[in-house]
């Protein structure tokens, strides 16, 4: 038998390939699958189940794709009804792959449908639950994303179903079990999960919050949701398309990789309402960049803030890249199901140069140069971390506009003023300025290195204070 967890840093996301005497199962792919085809057949193994935890929020699951490519079987726990050909299974099937079964284990709470799939050896043992966000390392799933697709859900019922379910399906197991989660640290489908991407069941019993022994269901819900922040404004229409389906992975590939001269890119950009996003690191961003485009770096956090900063998935979108990497850009906006790009300029940004067309570029200086500046005079300092972050510790007279309410935040900037704005290291702050420059505010200057930089430089007083206009 053999159980490999296959993580995806961007998404903080699990999925896993188990395989037994030749058969396969794949959970919770993510939407390019054929790395878990050829898995399988270096390994001389059939795909014969692709089971999914719940209807994700988060991601697109490759569900569809693989299952028209391998003959798999789409495998749903009780009370799913997706649009397309599923199995749904019942509380308490086993499903049996190779030499080994895999127990169903209908867990409602994080959403109605969620469900565990207990792994079971070849000797009748237990030893595997992949959890999907039902239980995290460290945490639970959050309680409020069903009751954006489901109107008469509220996240107090959910959160109820949740403590039930976890009472009754989970804590009894062994506590040698070993957790296999859906997501670790940095997912926006828990509130505090732990960086560590598995542990055993009996180390969670003693550790997570929400399995104490002791704990009632009025303790369990108000814990449960205090404190969640409103989820990006994708997850929805993820989820519908989950529940619906959509394209194959190949057709958006194939009509986004169109390699468009300067002369055509400027056209295209000109006669859609396309979106130009611009992929590289920020502070390459800012030496110079195509105007009103906007920077996501595809090495941060690249598809959560694609899903919090363009609100339509069906958003046509024209790309700059770092030469080669395209088709990664294009597979990664179609993870959280923004299919719809409609080509990228050959040559990226230095063919635009070369064309002789018109370019922009944004200010950034360091945090020496702004402990100067300051000398001078008052500077308006706006610091787009989270809320908690701020809290934690920020600049005095910095004001705090979170980038994950950037409309809200749009709104408290003076356009006749000059502000200078920083994150936690310049990835945020990048994307915070480039969104509000194509918006016409221009007097917006960045802070290279982020508040690490601005602390790591020892000239300037923090404090953990919150002044009054950040509790508004």
């Amino acid at each position: 038998m053999t159980v490999e967890q296959i993580y995806t840093g961007c998404l903080a996301q699990g999925a896993y390939y188990i395989e037994s005497e030749g058969e396969a199962v794949i959970i919770d792919p993510l939407r390019e699958v054929e790395p878990y085809i050829q898995k399988a057949a270096r390994n001389n193994a059939h795909i014969k189940y692709v089971l999914e935890t719940h209807f994700h929020a988060d991601f697109v699951s490759g569900h569809l794709d693989l299952a028209k490519k391998t003959g798999a079987t789409i495998v749903y726990g009780p009370t799913a009804k997706p649009v397309f050909d599923a199995y749904i299974a019942q509380d308490g099937e086993e499903l049996k792959v190779g030499k080994v079964r895999l127990k169903v284990l209908h867990t409602p709470g994080h959403t109605m449908e969620s469900t565990c799939y207990l792994l079971i050896d070849e000797n009748g043992k237990a030893n595997g639950l992949f959890s999907g966000d039902t239980l995290f390392i460290g945490d639970v799933g959050r309680p409020d994303l069903a009751q954006k697709v489901v109107a008469d859900l509220t996240q107090d019922m959910l959160a109820g179903y949740l403590f039930d379910s976890l009472r009754e399906k989970i804590m009894p197991l062994s506590d040698d079990i070993i957790v296999y989660p859906a997501h670790g640290a940095g997912s926006a489908c828990g509130k505090n999960m732990s960086k560590e991407t598995t542990d055993t069941l009996g180390h969670q019993k003693a550790t997570n919050y929400a399995l104490r022994a002791n704990m009632t269901k009025e303790e369990f819900i108000k814990e449960v949701t205090t404190g969640l922040v409103a989820p990006p404004s994708y997850f929805p229409l993820n989820v519908m398309m989950n529940i619906k389906g959509y394209d194959s992975i190949d057709k958006v590939l194939e009509r986004g990789q169109h390699a468009l001269s300067p002369d055509a890119f400027e056209a295209a950009a000109n006669e859609t309402s396309a979106l130009i996003l611009d992929t590289r690191a920020p502070q390459v961003f800012a030496a110079g960049f195509i105007p009103n485009a906007i920077n996501i770096g595809i090495d941060g956090n690249f598809a959560p803030w694609v899903g919090a900063m363009i609100p339509d998935i069906k958003q046509e979108i024209l790309l700059i890249t770092d030469e080669g990497r395209e088709e990664e850009v294009i597979t990664r906006l179609a993870r959280v199901g923004y299919d719809f790009t409609i080509g990228y300029l050959k040559g990226g940004f230095k063919s635009w140069q070369n064309s002789g067309k018109e370019t922009d570029s944004i200010l950034s200086i360091t945090a020496e140069e702004l402990a100067a500046e300051t000398k001078k005079g008052t500077v308006s300092l706006v610091d787009v971390r989270k809320k908690s972050e701020f809290e934690s510790e920020h600049m005095i007279d910095a004001e705090n506009l979170p980038l994950d309410f950037i409309n809200d935040s749009m709104s408290k900037i003076d356009s006749s003023k000059t502000y200078h704005v920083h994150c936690a290291g310049g990835y945020r702050s990048m994307i915070f300025i480039s969104t509000l420059r194509a918006r016409g505010f221009t007097n917006l200057i960045d802070i290279n290195g982020g508040f690490k930089a601005i602390k790591d430089s020892g000239l300037f007083k923090l404090t953990n204070y919150v002044c009054p206009s950040t509790l508004l």
